[in-house]
């Protein structure tokens, strides 16, 4: 229709990207505190040049457009500039798991293609053996240094990176649906898959939050989650740098210093998973810090239990509770529970959020009725594009026109949803299924419970026996048979845990989502021994 000059000019001129959205709030709000990092107290308009200043060293040591380069680092300053500044160079961006060995960072810089990597001095050594694994083909190292330390030799410090005396804008023109970012998924899988995320993908999901999770400019939030996750990064960092809120990034999820920073900061928001939230509550100083200033509150991850929902409505009072849910794939938000449904939606994920259209499905792919169990898919602008380099799992994920979620779950008549349980997670025992969240939440009720979690072991007479792990509140005692008796009274009898044990703490990830397959692995079936 037009010559290739216009067609490039339009092109510029509508541009909506990942790199766009910090400079224009630069534009609008250039005075107005973007980010507060331990001492650094950064403006939009000086953290907007930082992420120039980063994207031409970048630029000079041959990142370029398509480029795959990874981030392996705990929360911090620099990691939101990188960010930032890759979307800006049209350069992709892998965030990595900081709680992965070298073999499994390895596999991702593998798989990826990644032509760079930027780590934090900690991470240096597993870095290093991960590069090894690839034969050393990374031609750009940076280095994340706290401590103003010299770099190890081979790497770069990315302080100097961001103190590059170009300071303009570079001159790059990236389509709204070129790749920006891949997102390794941590599901149970024996390698992880490469979510491919777009500029329009993530900007459609951030509309999607804005509006359903009533954000604003006038936002103070706390992110101490991890960075490399999606749910901090794209749920609440990115729509926060849209809007022109403020955000304080904290290194890591410690409910102690959650707690100072909301009094200290005067923070009005705060996403934490429910195993965060319940260790907040459990914490010291949660009745002495002066936590008033909060006003909305975002969970995900898994449903929150509904006797911790009730005690965080008691002692949060003033606090609007969000139940995000959602997956990498959905970039990640697919459905929302409002703060006037959580009393009586208890225990839901919510309806389908702005951008999306959700519904339960059976094995053929037809809407199964209001009440019963199926799979839970999605149609919408944030879906990703794919999974990089597995067109076999990509075809199995959109089979039918739909995102597979994998997660099984049933709507009501009234259209709100419940995730019963993910498909490789639904207990089979006896022929019967068991929702292991049902469980749960009957545990959650007694009050020497402070978590639970509940999975399925091999069983030779029931196939699957219910099995539950708890940790017990400070100073609580009670014996396993107690707990399988308080079951007893609120379960039918196949849903009754067959075996529980006591234990000090339950595996997460860095996210906070509990590890069940952890504890299949770890925790020995008293029939197992005959």
């Amino acid at each position: 229709m037009f010559d290739a000059e216009l067609s490039a000019q339009i092109t510029l001129t509508r541009s909506h990207t990942i790199g766009d959205l910090l400079r224009r709030t630069a534009a609008r709000l250039p005075g107005k505190t973007a980010i507060i990092y331990q001492g650094l107290r950064q403006s939009y308009a000086e953290l907007d040049e930082t992420v120039n200043r980063m994207a031409n060293a970048l630029a000079e040591r041959g990142v370029a457009r398509g480029e795959r380069v990874a981030l392996l680092s705990h929360n911090n300053h620099a990691f939101v500039v990188a960010y930032f500044a890759l979307a800006r160079l049209g350069a992709v961006s892998v965030p990595v798991n900081f709680m992965l060995t070298a073999d499994e960072v390895g596999y991702v810089l593998e798989h990826s293609g990644a032509s760079g990597l930027i780590a934090e001095d900690a991470l240096a050594g597993v870095a290093e053996q991960a590069i090894a694994q690839v034969g050393g083909r990374l031609t750009v190292r940076g280095v994340i240094i706290g401590d103003g330390s010299p770099p190890p030799p081979g790497w770069e410090p990315v302080t100097a990176w961001m103190a590059h005396q170009d300071a303009s804008p570079p001159e790059v023109t990236v389509a709204d649906e070129e790749l920006t970012q891949l997102i390794y998924t941590s599901g149970t899988e024996s390698r992880p898959k490469g979510a491919m995320l777009s500029s329009r993908s993530l900007i459609a999901q951030y509309v999607t939050c804005i509006v359903d999770g009533q954000m604003s400019a006038d936002d103070i939030e706390v992110h101490s989650l991890p960075l490399y996750h999606c749910a901090q990064l794209h749920c609440f960092l990115t729509p926060g740098i849209y809007l022109g809120a403020t955000n304080i990034v904290l290194p890591a999820a410690d409910p102690a210093a959650i707690l100072a920073t909301i009094e200290a900061e005067r923070a009005t928001k705060l996403f934490c998973p429910p195993t965060v939230w319940i260790a907040l509550l459990r914490h010291p100083d949660f009745g002495r810090r002066d936590l008033s200033s909060l006003r909305k509150g975002y969970y995900g991850a898994s449903i929150m239990p509904v006797e911790v929902l009730r005690e965080m409505g008691a002692r949060l009072p003033d606090v609007r509770l969000f139940n995000f849910y959602g997956q990498t794939e959905m970039a990640p938000l697919a459905t929302v529970l409002e703060p006037s449904d959580q009393v009586r939606k208890a225990g839901s994920a919510g309806r389908p959020a702005l951008n999306v259209e959700t519904r339960v499905v059976d094995e053929a792919g037809r809407p199964v009725a209001a009440g019963e169990v199926g799979e839970i898919v999605h149609r919408s602008p944030h879906a990703m594009l794919g999974y990089w380099n597995d067109p076999a799992r990509t075809a199995e994920a959109f089979a039918g026109g739909w995102f597979h979620s994998g997660d099984l779950g049933i709507l009501d008549d009234d259209g709100y949803l419940t995730v019963v349980d993910r498909k490789k997670d639904m207990i089979k025992s006896g022929g019967e299924n068991v929702a292991s969240r049902e469980v749960e939440e009957v545990l959650y009720q007694h009050p020497a419970v402070a978590e639970a979690a509940v999975f399925g072991l091999p069983h030779p007479q029931w196939i699957e026996a219910v099995t539950a792990a708890v940790v017990l509140r400070d100073g609580a005692t009670i014996s396993a048979d107690e707990l399988i008796a308080h079951c007893r009274g609120k379960l039918a009898g196949f849903k009754v845990p067959k075996h529980v044990v006591v234990v000090e703490r339950l595996p997460k990830n860095a996210s906070g989502k509990l590890l069940k397959r952890e504890l299949r692995n770890a925790v020995q079936a008293p029939w197992a021994a005959h």
